[in-house]
């Protein structure tokens, strides 16, 4: 007679799956709203950036930021002051370098570091 042997994942190591799992999933969505940050702000300056290139003046590209970001939601964590203006031949770049710390669970934090230029948003 032949003894069967069952296989699959037993009590514990299904909860270590788990918990890993959630673990990671965690850290994905806690991910997912300063990325969308990062993104909405390349394409506000990738926009007042050809503002400028048609003309524009520094102190109406500001304002002109000012207006999308408010719309946007990210006028508090990134104001028109950190924007810095710089010429590349006819087109105006504009750049921002900021930080975003995230809290995951307890003291554990997340810290994005990110550098966004008009240069990067172009088509």
């Amino acid at each position: 007679m032949m003894k069967s042997r069952q296989s699959g994942l037993s009590l514990i190591s299904m909860i270590l799956v788990v918990i890993l799992l959630g673990g990671a999933l965690l850290v994905g969505f806690k991910m997912v709203g300063p990325y969308q940050e990062y993104f909405s702000l390349q394409r506000v300056i990738g926009v007042v950036s050809d503002e400028g290139t048609n003309g524009a003046t520094e102190g109406e590209m500001r304002k002109g930021y000012e207006r999308r970001a408010v719309i946007d939601g990210f006028d508090a964590a990134i104001p028109p002051s950190m924007l810095r203006f710089r010429r590349e031949g006819s087109r105006v770049v504009i750049e921002v370098e900021y930080q975003r710390k995230v809290p995951l669970v307890g003291n554990i934090s997340l810290f994005f570091d990110f550098k966004a230029s008009s240069k990067d948003s172009r088509k």
